[in-house]
């Protein structure tokens, strides 16, 4: 692009040598946007303590944009968001991932008390914004005005694509023939609903002792895909999302999947064969996953996806940005320090 963009991204998610899964999905939205020649720089909140990190971001805040010039500040998470407007001198594009504007559940579905003050001030924090990203329909409807944008994060083709699936199973060190069931998270985030996983499979093994559910959640990227593509399912029985990733990346890898009606899901499976969405019923998974097993073929979801590719993704973002940067720059904008 002839006038590069500088784009300064703050995030308190961000993948580390300690924590190498932290904000993957972050750090590929960077690397996509460099590679759309987008100059970026990534600002990580960290530290030994999480709440000091917050007292101190300002400051740096402040340090990163007197030493460069940036176009635009993109801030993920309502919390950093709130962060980045401490400071008016450069737009401010806010994505919100979920539960910082969904709010946050507990191990029964119900959404948490600090979600009463979660919730409004993402909401206060949208209308302080210059643009608002989202992740699906339902987000969108909770913000007023037209800088709200639809956006999803994007997939990594390169990253998550078939592997056949006694090679996958081979380098994993799996069972060849073994039924196996993925479930990718964390199962202490009561959002996920790891126990109605949990359930689902011990009711199938009943009738087939040999069923297996995998859980993966520290796994580095590739060693994901890999698990994509040597399971037989994906079993989502998440409470609510935003666009998750892992639906996504699963249907990169023609990986059938399972799930509840959450977020986008069902935009994204769509009516690919050998995908479903399911009440959050025991009986429900069951029917799905037992037709799944008893199928053993992979889906054509990769090619129904398309849409997420990083380069189509990317230039939407960049788009979002060129607008931001086009009315801070209109006659009349004022600049506030």
């Amino acid at each position: 692009m002839p006038d590069r963009l500088r784009v300064l991204i703050a995030t308190a998610m961000y993948p580390t040598a300690e924590n190498p899964v932290s904000g993957t999905f972050v750090r590929s939205q960077v690397s996509a946007l460099r590679d759309r020649e987008v100059e970026v720089e990534v600002m990580h909140l960290t530290g030994g303590s999480q709440k000091l990190n917050y007292l101190k971001a300002p400051m740096e805040l402040r340090r990163r944009l007197k030493r460069g010039h940036f176009d635009v500040v993109h801030a993920h998470y309502s919390y950093v968001g709130m962060v980045a407007r401490t400071q008016w001198r450069v737009p401010l594009v806010v994505t919100f991932h979920g539960d910082d504007i969904l709010g946050t559940v507990d191990p029964r579905g119900k959404t948490s008390l600090a979600s009463r003050i979660i919730v409004p001030a993402g909401k206060l924090l949208g209308r302080l914004a210059d643009a608002v990203i989202v992740q699906n329909r339902h987000m969108a409807t909770l913000f007023r005005g037209p800088q709200v944008h639809i956006i999803p994060h994007e997939v990594d083709f390169d990253l998550f694509h078939p592997t056949p699936r006694d090679e996958a199973r081979r380098l994993l060190d799996l069972d060849a023939a073994k039924p196996y069931l993925l479930f990718a998270a964390d199962p202490a985030i009561a959002v996920k609903r790891f126990p109605l996983a949990e359930s689902v499979t011990k009711h199938l093994q009943e009738a087939d002792p040999d069923i297996e559910l995998i859980v993966v959640h520290k796994e580095p990227q590739d060693r994901l895909a890999l698990y994509m593509s040597a399971c037989d399912a994906l079993v989502f029985p998440s409470f609510q999302e935003g666009s998750p990733n892992i639906v996504k990346q699963a249907m990169a890898c023609n990986l059938p999947i399972v799930a509840t009606d959450v977020g986008d899901v069902r935009e994204v499976i769509g009516g690919t064969e050998g995908c479903y969405v399911c009440e959050p019923t025991v009986d429900a998974f069951a029917t799905a996953l037992r037709t799944v097993l008893d199928a053993r073929h992979r889906t054509e979801g990769r090619e129904q996806i398309r849409r997420f590719d990083r380069p189509v993704i990317s230039d939407q973002i960049i788009r979002v940005y060129e607008q931001v940067r086009r009315r801070r720059a209109a006659p009349g904008q004022s600049e506030m320090v």
